[in-house]
């Protein structure tokens, strides 16, 4: 089983490229190489191949890291499944798991949600998109600072609030305060939630 990440940028037209797209790049190339298991394509569009126990957090840390940019978001879907043909680029793929986070892309702007999860299991996908849609409740709603302290907790989840503070040059409290706005208790319950339903679909 694999995961794919299709996505694009919200609000991008009202943005010049460069603001977001070296960001984009950069961590993209974590999760592997250019163009096989990511490429950018028709400007603000993307799709990555991952592991599927990474891939709620990949896109979490991606939300995180373009929100962190006043007045841009993320809409993602992820498709967990089959790779039946490993293409020279990500796009040229294909099995389930690519089909799945496609069609599941496509519906995304008439469902009004930012990020959906497609897997094939029913039962766990209406469970785990439940979560997500209650989760987005609040990270949809994550100002520029608060999403910038969200992608440094989840890039970093060992680092302290002072290590946290330091690097962001502002208080230990700030932190502290950031931390319960942004919900981070919940993201990180989140993400374990999802790790944990992931393993028991692998066979």
């Amino acid at each position: 089983m694999i995961a794919i990440l299709t996505g694009d940028i919200i609000n991008s037209e009202g943005h010049k490229a460069s603001e977001w797209i070296d960001v984009l790049k950069k961590k993209l190339s974590e999760w592997g190489q250019h163009p096989s298991d990511w490429e950018i394509y028709r400007g603000d569009e993307f799709q990555v191949r991952i592991a599927p126990e990474e891939a709620l957090r990949a896109g979490i840390q991606l939300k995180a890291l373009i929100k962190s940019m006043k007045n841009l978001d993320v809409r993602m879907a992820i498709g967990l499944g089959s790779e039946d043909f490993k293409g020279i680029r990500v796009s040229e793929s294909n099995g389930t798991a690519y089909q799945r986070s496609g069609r599941t892309f496509e519906n995304l702007k008439a469902d009004k949600r930012s990020l959906a999860i497609t897997s094939g299991n029913d039962k766990k996908d209406r469970m785990l998109n439940l979560m997500l849609k209650l989760a987005l409740d609040f990270m949809d709603e994550w100002t520029s600072v608060s999403a910038e302290l969200v992608a440094i907790a989840l890039e970093n989840p060992d680092l302290s609030q002072q290590e946290i503070a330091q690097q962001l040059h502002i208080q230990q409290s700030a932190v502290s305060q950031r931390q319960k706005r942004a919900r981070l208790d919940l993201v990180f319950d989140v993400l374990h939630f999802y790790s944990e339903t992931v393993k028991s679909m692998e066979p």
